[in-house]
């Protein structure tokens, strides 16, 4: 693939296959009184740090308190009501240790996320915190290594100049787009003669192996497309010259299932065969299919609606052109581990599009012409791109101040829940449930930060004319007045 190529994934802001994989540490409010943690930040890499915190006992005792009213209300010990056991009597019953540990795992969340913002840094994942001393009436020593987000030093992003493809629409365009709609009304015909290319028939298969039906690789009275392919291989050349009562019994190799990949014996019996017959594109024709009255206003329509269509795909191109750009003129170190989670995710998505698709591993790289060593190459480079996209975003929404209002909110939760084919409500939600509001709003402000910098930038196609960029949602996807525009934006956006 090229490196323009978006076949699953672009490095848009909002493309991550788990968009909470990337997460930024949300303000606290000050300490309000309290005094400032006692902590040390050693940089182990550009991504990565440890920090060292000390906290006073002292500063336990609240917690230490709070654990031992929890044990007082949990244990029975004669003499005493439950709540009111003295703590001095709960020490002597060998409850201090296990106050001390509760105490411990109160404290420890509180003091990291001070240490974090006291030293200025943003967690990009869980920690691995290890407590290093803590003794009774002494001080409690932890120590808590974290992936961060790196520092990055911002490139001038004004005025990037790229450069896209010419939009080009051919007659040939339109006559094709003419012709599925004709096939949209066609009709079919059952005839007598063999079957042929563009003919529908009616077919039963069963895939053999060892002389035993393959379980669930059987089929009855399933209507095709001869010369459609992408089912079995060698099932249209196996149709060709086959009528109504005919069968024949091929060799191919198994698409999904438990047994996706093995080869099998395929009988297939051609029950009916039926001609399509498309209606001529006339003036009636474009009554019955459209608003219109004439042919020709038809014709015109289906003009208009692909060349907005290819300047949106244009437009696009351009929007990951200026990205790629900008991510060209600056380094940005990536942690590891972030990388080889999102690259694992993103693996496991191709593979599911693929079984659901019906199709193998080896056959989509065979079709592809490519080895497994080129698409784990192009995936990890695209992985890389998308999470130093997400890092230089975040930091360009942070310099020009960008923020979300509820509207934007609501509209960005409303396209998420179509996009997942959810109901709005369920998906709102299930954000909400899960704590996810504030992915959803990051992605939004780097939406935002993709905007500004694509609309301040100086795109030309081929031939030197300047491409319009100024109708950006804040999600970052282009977008146009015409809601059916709006919809075509968005399959755009999620192929580009």
């Amino acid at each position: 693939m090229g490196a323009g190529d978006r076949r699953f994934e672009s490095c848009r802001p909002d493309s991550f296959s788990q968009p909470h994989r990337l997460t930024h540490l949300i303000a606290l409010p000050p300490n309000q009184g309290e005094k400032p943690v006692k902590s040390a930040v050693e940089t182990l890499s550009p991504t990565r740090a440890k920090l060292t915190v000390e906290v006073p006992f002292e500063e336990l005792k609240p917690s230490l308190d709070a654990a031992y009213k929890k044990v007082a209300q949990q244990v029975n010990i004669p003499g005493f009501r439950k709540g009111k056991v003295p703590q001095a009597v709960l020490d002597r019953q060998g409850y201090r240790t296990f106050a001390l540990d509760e105490a411990v795992n109160d404290v420890l969340p509180k003091k990291y996320i001070e240490a974090l913002q006291e030293n200025g840094l943003e967690p990009l994942a869980q920690p691995e915190i290890e407590v290093t001393k803590f003794e009774d009436n002494e001080a409690l020593e932890f120590t808590a290594e974290v992936d961060i987000k790196p520092e990055i030093n911002l490139p001038a992003y004004e005025g990037i100049e790229a450069e896209v493809e010419e939009v080009s629409l051919s007659d040939e365009d339109i006559d094709t787009q003419v012709e599925a709609l004709r096939e949209r009304f066609a009709t079919l015909n059952e005839v007598e003669r063999e079957a042929a290319d563009g003919d529908f028939v009616t077919l039963d298969l069963a895939a053999r192996q060892n002389d035993e039906i393959v379980e669930g690789a059987e089929v009855s009275g399933m209507s095709y497309k001869v010369g459609r392919g992408g089912m079995l291989d060698g099932l249209d050349e196996a149709l060709a010259g086959m009528k109504a009562g005919d069968e024949k019994t091929f060799e191919s190799e198994l698409v999904g299932g438990d047994l996706v990949g093995e080869q099998v014996f395929v009988t297939v019996k051609v029950t009916q065969v039926q001609e399509q017959e498309l209606p001529a594109f006339d003036d009636e024709f474009a009554q019955l299919a459209s608003e219109f009255d004439t042919a020709d206003e038809l014709r015109e329509d289906v003009r208009e609606r692909l060349g907005r269509g290819k300047r949106l795909e244009q437009a696009a191109a351009a929007r990951d052109a200026v990205l790629e750009t900008l991510l060209g003129q600056v380094e940005i170190p990536l942690p590891e581990t972030l990388v080889a989670d999102e690259l694992n995710a993103r693996r496991e998505n191709v593979e599911q599009q693929l079984a659901y698709a019906g199709l193998s591993m080896e056959k989509y790289l065979e079709d592809e012409g490519q080895t497994i060593e080129e698409f784990e190459a192009d995936l990890e480079r695209r992985v890389r791109d998308a999470v130093a996209a997400q890092f230089i975003l975040d930091e360009v929404a942070k310099k020009e101040e960008l923020g979300v209002d509820q509207a934007e909110l609501s509209e960005h939760l409303v396209r998420r829940a179509q996009q997942a084919g959810q109901d709005p409500q369920e998906f709102a939600n299930h954000m909400f449930e899960h704590n996810h509001i504030p992915d959803l709003v990051q992605e939004i402000l780097r939406g935002k930060a993709l905007a500004a910098i694509v609309e301040g930038a100086i795109v030309k196609d081929a031939a030197g004319n300047v491409v319009e960029l100024k109708n950006l949602r804040p999600d970052g996807s282009i977008g146009e007045p015409e809601a059916e525009v709006a919809e075509a934006d968005a399959e755009v956006a999620d192929e580009a």
